[in-house]
C-alpha cells in the first residue's frame, strides 16, 4: 500500500515547484492559512484521482497484486499524509516569510485537517461512482451558487469567518472531542462506502 501512496506523490512531482511558488505568492499576499491549507490539499488529492482516470491507471492497478480495498485505502490514508505535508509546508513558509510568533497553531491545523476530511468524505464516493470530471462540474455549479449567494442573498463569507473565529477561540475540550469523533466516523463511513463502490466496479 505504501507504493500506491508513493505513486500518487510521484505522478505530481513536477507540479511540486508550482505548488510551492504559488503558496509563497499567496503567503506574501496575506491569504489566510486555513484557506490555503484546505485548497491545496483538496487540489492535490483530486489531481491524483484525475491522473488515474486520464492514464487508465485503474486498469493497471487491478492487474497488480493489490486488492481493491488496498487501492481505495491508499487514497484515504494518502489524503491525510498529503494534507499534513501541505500544512507543514504552509506554516513553515508563513513563519519564514511573515515571521509569525507561533510556528504551529494546533487549532488552525486541526480545523484544516477536519475540513479536508469532510470534503474528501463526500468527494471520494462520488469520484469512485462516477468520474472526477462530474465532481469538477458539480464543484463549479456549487461555486457559482456560492458566489451568487454572497453577492445577492446572504453574506456567507462573514458567517464562515465568524464560525471559524468561534471554533479557534473555543475552550471546551469536550466540544473538540465531539467534532473530531463526528468527522472520523464520517470519514470511516465514506471509506467503507468507497470500497463497496469500487469493488463492484467493472474495468
Amino acid at each position: 500500500m505504501i507504493n500506491l501512496i508513493l505513486k500518487d506523490f510521484l505522478i505530481q512531482k513536477k507540479l511540486i515547484l508550482f505548488y510551492i511558488a504559488t503558496i509563497i505568492i499567496y503567503l506574501l499576499a496575506g491569504v489566510p492559512l486555513i484557506f490555503l491549507g484546505f485548497l491545496y490539499s483538496v487540489i492535490y488529492i483530486l489531481n491524483a484521482f484525475a491522473y488515474d482516470e486520464k492514464d487508465n491507471a485503474n486498469i493497471l492497478l487491478n492487474s497488480l497484486p493489490y486488492t481493491r480495498k488496498e487501492i481505495v485505502s491508499s487514497k484515504y490514508i494518502g489524503s491525510l499524509i498529503f494534507t499534513t505535508l501541505f500544512i507543514f509546508m504552509i506554516y513553515v513558509g508563513d513563519f519564514l516569510i511573515n515571521g509569525k510568533g507561533d510556528l504551529f497553531i494546533w487549532k488552525e491545523m486541526l480545523l484544516i485537517i477536519g475540513l479536508v476530511m469532510v470534503a474528501i468524505s463526500f468527494m471520494f464516493p462520488i469520484s469512485y461512482k462516477f468520474k472526477t470530471q462530474y465532481l469538477l462540474i458539480a464543484s463549479g455549479v456549487l461555486f457559482g451558487i456560492y458566489m451568487l449567494t454572497i453577492n445577492l442573498l446572504v453574506p456567507i463569507n462573514d458567517i464562515l469567518r465568524e464560525l471559524t473565529r468561534k471554533f479557534l477561540t473555543l475552550q471546551e475540550t469536550q466540544m473538540y472531542f465531539i467534532a473530531i469523533f463526528t468527522i472520523v466516523i464520517l470519514y470511516i463511513g465514506s471509506w467503507l462506502l468507497s470500497i463497496r463502490i469500487y469493488e463492484r466496479k467493472a474495468f
